[in-house]
């Protein structure tokens, strides 16, 4: 076995609030889009509520309620339920619909992301572990300069975090054993499934992933090792 502390051979990443700020981007996103079409809404609040759609959407599936659907479509399936929420859903072509859900492809990364990531690539193996499809954190990859090695993630576990087939399918994908890989996520309940699958788990703080009054993952709550306060930290752990 290899010990806990030694350096990992790949790191793996949440995606979605621990590299790339989601929620300023599909606020930005969606308030130009809005406006070019002379839409009147609130473009935070239409942000937040789509997200507010994502872990109920992928709880159906992870509880066996469904069967896998990549991210795009549970996003569109959302898109549709925000639009109804804000009395939106005359007001949209089925193209401009796919151009709005297109929001999730261009998400801008935190400050410290591509030159901790850049640094951290020439030590080790460096790749998503999102619950975005291969598909989008591909496009997101090209938009937001992302280096990572390979795509990983839901797409090829068939199932979405925290359920712990995907940190398998992960480790598995690289032909690596669960402890010679780390997890890296700004959320405690993603690093806890990780913990239980195996693999080292680093925490980053994002305290402004939800806004100015974000009250949950201020703080690490679990044995996580490192913590760190961004992701150069992170390139220059041993």
């Amino acid at each position: 076995m290899i010990p806990q502390h030694s350096p990992p051979k790949a790191c793996i990443f949440d995606v979605f609030g621990t590299v790339v700020d989601w929620r300023g981007s599909v606020s930005r996103f969606c308030k130009e889009f809005f406006s070019a079409r002379n839409i009147s809404a609130d473009s935070t609040a239409f942000a937040e509520y789509w997200r507010g759609q994502y872990d109920p959407a992928m709880e159906r599936v992870r509880s066996g309620g469904r069967g896998y659907v990549p991210l795009d479509e549970l996003h569109f399936e959302n898109l549709q339920a925000t639009l109804a929420h804000f009395g939106l859903s005359d007001r949209l072509s089925s193209d401009e619909l796919w151009q709005l859900n297109s929001a999730w492809e261009q998400l801008d990364p935190w400050p410290d992301v591509i030159a901790g990531l850049s640094t951290l690539r020439k030590q080790t193996i460096i790749a998503p572990c999102s619950n975005g499809s291969i598909a989008l954190m591909t496009r997101l990859a090209r938009y937001a300069d992302l280096p990572w090695d390979c795509i990983l993630g839901a797409d090829i576990a068939r199932n979405y975090k925290p359920h712990e087939a995907v940190y398998a399918a992960c480790c598995t994908a690289l032909r690596l054993q669960p402890n010679e890989v780390m997890m890296v996520a700004a959320h405690n309940s993603d690093l806890e499934a990780a913990q239980r699958s195996g693999l080292q788990t680093a925490f980053v703080a994002r305290p402004v992933e939800h806004g100015p009054g974000q009250t949950k993952d201020l703080s690490p709550t679990g044995n996580w090792d490192p913590i760190i306060t961004d992701f150069a930290v992170l390139a220059r752990q041993p």
